[in-house]
């Protein structure tokens, strides 16, 4: 079958179920086939029930979609996966105040986080706002001044320029302090967010958090654009409800249209893409080609952006430059652009976005290069070394969380990049930002630390955390977070593997294969996009290209031949095996993408791993 593939299994006997008997790759990887064995009759039952190709069953099967749930999965719509927003604790009180704040037109401080759900989450907010003649102002805080989430001192000037409602968006949750000062003012506060929380939560009129611990709506997985996407249907209804909309002659805000903000929330802060954010993103992906979000447009115009918006659009062109403004920036650029309706100051915080992204690389560069080489001397004494913490002075608050992705991509175990502030005393500070791997909850273990008074400030997810720690509780943290990581780091490492969906020829990466496997997405966190194998290809003309990445042409036994990028893999296992192949044959691993850049329309392998076929016995 040419244009719908049939994908091989080559699984040899006695390697202990390794894909194509890889077993040391040069990631340190064994390869696995991702649909096991008995997940192989729900894909056939999945192609003859609903009509489909073999290889697109098997790739829903693989990710664990039952028969049943197919159809919501191949066309993820709001009516179909979004709950009553009632359905979340806290929700119907967060909905009246704010409805109370729309009828009455009094100010309202919106108060977000730095990043981009924070930034999408306060646009989101303040548009709402706006369209029912609200004043609305954004607050985001300084990264590295005030650091993550409210400050009582914050409270306290939105308060004196007259906020009668405070909203929090994306953090809060653990904001006692600030929130106690703004009771002690007597102010309200309605916290919107997702992060981890304990039992205890901060006094507000309202917390809507899937993730506190006593709400049981199953919408944990949500981003904080994805929560507070749902407060505003929930206040449209209680305003439809009082008849406001009736009364004053006013429209009711076409929410759907700001499905594009919530979709590129969802896809930068990395949360599953399952059940409503799987529509969430589908949905926001139609509502983003029409290009309606002025501060959108043009972030697409300076990034020369042209094509249909995809996932990884969203992930690796928009989302770092909005990003750019809270690391070292102003804080607040990214969402006053995403709120804005004026094309001028649209275009102008595009500009200055995009030259700030251009610095972040430079200072993550050199970073980086700091921080690996420090890694390196660490793993060399300790191999079994659960958790990698490391910083410095002179490292930059606002690209920690960067440095610490690459070394947890490299070392494969959690990290942690810490930047320390000039004094050099006990009670100097510190900022940290952590990465992890799966099987680890790094989240939990920083407030397991913060509980034992290890910290000054922390919280975050199972994947991505942050703290606050002193230079005199630096060791002992060190301490800590390594005997409480150390069995689970050890057992994560060992059962690490790369799951591969089949293996494919050049030939068969066609735009009609590519068609087809877009029927399962959007991929991303959870619903990882299809992985295959090109078995024993030669890898010819390999080169350093840009920022050290390694491009080359991968080359089967019939001479088809297929060109391939692998991305930061110079100086890299990966890259070293890629470079040294010689054109003998790897066994190559990676996605198939096509690459419009520059008007080119082709399809490359976007190399993942690779392994020397005569090295795995």
């Amino acid at each position: 079958m040419s244009a719908q593939p049939r994908l091989k299994h080559q699984v040899p006997d006695g390697d202990g179920g390794a894909f194509l008997g890889v077993m040391h790759s040069a990631r340190g990887f064994q390869w696995r086939e991702r649909l096991q064995p008995a997940g192989r009759l729900t894909a056939d039952a999945i192609a003859q029930r609903h009509g489909l190709p073999e290889i697109l069953g098997r790739v829903l099967a693989a990710r664990g979609i039952g028969v049943d749930e197919v159809e919501t999965v191949l066309d993820p719509t709001l009516k179909a996966l979004m709950p009553d927003p009632s359905t979340l604790k806290g929700m119907d009180e967060a909905a009246e105040r704010l409805a109370q704040a729309v009828k009455s037109r009094k100010p309202v401080a919106i108060f977000g986080d730095y990043d981009v759900d924070g930034a999408c989450s306060s646009a989101l907010m303040k548009r709402f706002l706006d369209h029912h003649g609200v004043p609305a102002r954004i607050y985001i805080p300084d990264r590295i001044f005030e650091g993550y989430g409210p400050n009582p001192a914050a409270i306290e000037t939105l308060v004196k320029e007259g906020a009668q409602l405070i909203v929090t968006v994306d953090c809060g949750t653990t904001s006692f302090e600030p929130l106690a000062a703004a009771h002690k003012l007597k102010t309200d506060v309605i916290v919107i967010d997702h992060h981890q929380a304990d039992e205890q939560l901060p006094p507000a009129v309202a917390v809507v958090n899937p993730n506190r611990q006593d709400c049981l709506s199953g919408q944990g997985h949500l981003c904080a654009a994805g929560v507070v996407f749902l407060v505003l249907v929930a206040t449209q209804r209680v305003l439809r409800r009082d008849g406001h909309y009736a009364a004053t002659g006013l429209d009711e805000p076409p929410m759907l249209g700001e499905l594009d903000l919530v979709a590129l929330a969802t896809v930068a802060d990395v949360v599953p893409l399952v059940g409503l954010n799987r529509a969430y993103v589908t949905q926001g992906l139609k509502v983003m080609r029409q290009r309606r979000n002025i501060g959108l447009k043009a972030l697409f115009d300076v990034a020369g952006l042209d094509a249909a918006p995809t996932t990884y659009h969203l992930g690796f062109i928009l989302g770092p430059r909005i990003n750019a403004g809270g690391r070292i920036g102003d804080a607040a650029l990214g969402a006053r652009l995403l709120a804005t309706n004026d094309d001028t100051e649209a275009a102008k915080i595009a500009a200055l976005l995009d030259k700030l992204n251009r610095e972040r690389k430079a200072i993550e560069t050199e970073m980086l290069e700091a921080a690996m080489a420090e890694a390196d001397a660490m793993i060399e004494a300790d191999p079994d070394l659960p958790v990698l913490i490391v910083g410095s002075a002179a490292w930059h608050k606002g690209v920690v969380g960067l440095v610490a992705s690459r070394l947890t991509e490299r070392f494969r175990r959690p990290s942690c990049v810490i930047s320390w502030e000039e004094e050099a005393g006990a009670e100097g500070q510190g900022t940290g930002s952590l990465r992890s791997i799966a099987g680890i909850d790094i989240g939990t273990a920083v407030r397991m630390a913060m509980s034992k008074g290890l910290l000054v400030k922390g919280g975050g997810h199972a994947m991505a955390a942050g703290l606050t720690v002193t230079r005199q509780n630096f060791d002992p943290l060190r301490e800590f977070l390594t005997g409480q990581l150390r069995a689970k780091a050890r057992t994560a490492r060992d059962s690490a593997a790369l799951e591969v969906d089949g293996a494919l020829v050049p030939a068969a990466a066609n735009d009609a294969l590519i068609a087809l496997l877009e029927r399962a997405g959007p991929y991303g966190q959870g619903n990882p996009q299809p992985r295959f194998a090109f078995p024993s290809h030669r890898v010819r003309f390999a080169k350093i290209v840009g920022e050290a990445h390694v491009r080359c042409v991968l080359e089967a036994a019939d001479g088809g031949r297929l060109e391939a990028i692998a991305f930061r893999a110079a100086g890299q296992p990966l890259g070293d095996l890629l470079m040294g192949a010689s054109g003998m044959p790897l066994h190559v691993a990676g996605y198939l993408r096509k690459d419009t850049w520059g008007g080119r329309n082709r399809i490359e392998v976007q190399i993942d791993d690779a392994a020397d076929p005569r090295r795995q016995r």
